[in-house]
């Protein structure tokens, strides 16, 4: 692969804009895969035809080398050319890009990250809390200061978050998800109130998506904070508009069991799954007891277990599978994968 420097203002995961790269950096070392998970990842492909893409949210972690890196790397340079090596592991084919939450992305930014990867890898962008969080926030803090005037607005929506992606990824554009942040009581007890904005959202960039012949695999989808938004009425409105539902594994939502409901009603299509947090657990809980994220550190086999039967039927149909895991999931998102890879082709082996 070509090496790439990065993007002019890209952002870095650490509040400093990143020093400038040379102009011939090389792509970084990536660990070597086993035979074994060579072997899983061909079979895989083998049984799917390249339709299940598995990856993790974010990338740049230290405590990956020997999982994914090759040797050791700071987080700084991870966050900036990191996904020359993901993308050689195996079973990496997707990843979410959860900064663009914090602060919208532009064109050259998504670019420069393309261009580390192969043309038939595929980003999940998270779309920025500018337009998906009701509230606006202090930094730092999380604490609610006052309403988004923001909120699921449909031309900066497409102006700042749709545009810039389609431009920047191009065909690497896997899926684009709107995960609306914990609504405040005034939005949770109106419920029209907010099927009508989500209904002016999608109609605007529904049909710009769909205009670029290159993205007809790319996938938006919605993912929620809030139990009480599962409803046939929001099931039915993604429906009619070809949005997906985004199954939001997380601690403030039901098991994916309860969550079965809203898939079945808004198919036929693709499953796109962010395997987020654990049940019982915090963020900020997770990540302190659970840094560097180089082992499993609380498998949470019930949970997988459902997510590959999904997995499995999704792809027994035909459609296709976006699946992203978090470190806060059980420990390591790497080996996450790797388990939940292993699950998938046990089931799908498994006699009838």
């Amino acid at each position: 692969m070509k090496p790439v420097p990065p993007a002019a203002g890209t952002p870095s995961l650490f509040g400093d804009e990143p020093a400038a790269e040379p102009e011939a950096a090389a792509p970084l070392q990536a660990a070597v895969p086993s035979p074994e998970l060579v072997s899983l990842a061909d079979r895989l492909q083998q049984r799917f035809g390249g339709r299940l893409r598995l990856g993790t949210s974010s990338w740049s972690f230290p405590g990956w080398q020997g999982l994914v890196w090759g040797r050791a790397y700071g987080a700084p340079v991870l966050a900036r050319r990191g996904l020359t090596a993901y993308h050689c592991h195996p079973l990496l084919r997707t990843v979410s890009l959860d900064r663009a939450f914090y602060r919208p992305l532009d064109a050259a930014t998504y670019a420069g990250l393309a261009a580390q990867v192969p043309a038939d890898f595929r980003f999940v962008v998270k779309a920025p809390a500018l337009v998906t969080d009701a509230l606006l926030r202090e930094p730092g803090s999380g604490k609610p200061v006052h309403a988004n005037p923001c909120f699921l607005d449909a031309q900066r929506a497409l102006q700042e978050v749709l545009l810039p992606a389609v431009q920047g990824l191009g065909p690497t554009l896997g899926a684009l998800v709107f995960q609306l942040s914990p609504l405040p009581a005034d939005w949770l007890a109106d419920e029209p109130r907010l099927h009508e904005a989500l209904d002016r959202l999608w109609q605007v960039l529904m049909p710009a998506l769909r205009a670029d012949a290159r993205l007809q695999h790319t996938v938006v989808a919605l993912e929620l904070r809030d139990a009480a938004l599962l409803t046939p009425a929001l099931a039915g409105l993604l429906q009619s508009h070809g949005v997906r539902y985004c199954a939001g594994l997380h601690d403030r939502m039901p098991p994916m069991a309860q969550q079965l409901p809203m898939l079945r009603a808004t198919w036929p299509g693709d499953l796109v799954c962010r395997w987020n947090l654990q049940r019982g657990q915090r963020y900020a809980q997770a990540k302190d007891a659970w840094a560097p994220f180089d082992r499993m550190q609380q498998p949470d086999e019930a949970t997988r277990t459902a997510l590959a039967r999904v997995i499995v039927g999704t792809l027994g149909a035909g459609h296709g599978v976006l699946v992203t895991i978090n470190n806060k999931a059980e420990g390591s998102a790497p080996l996450s994968v790797l388990a939940l890879a292993q699950e998938v082709l046990r089931q799908a082996e498994a006699p009838r």
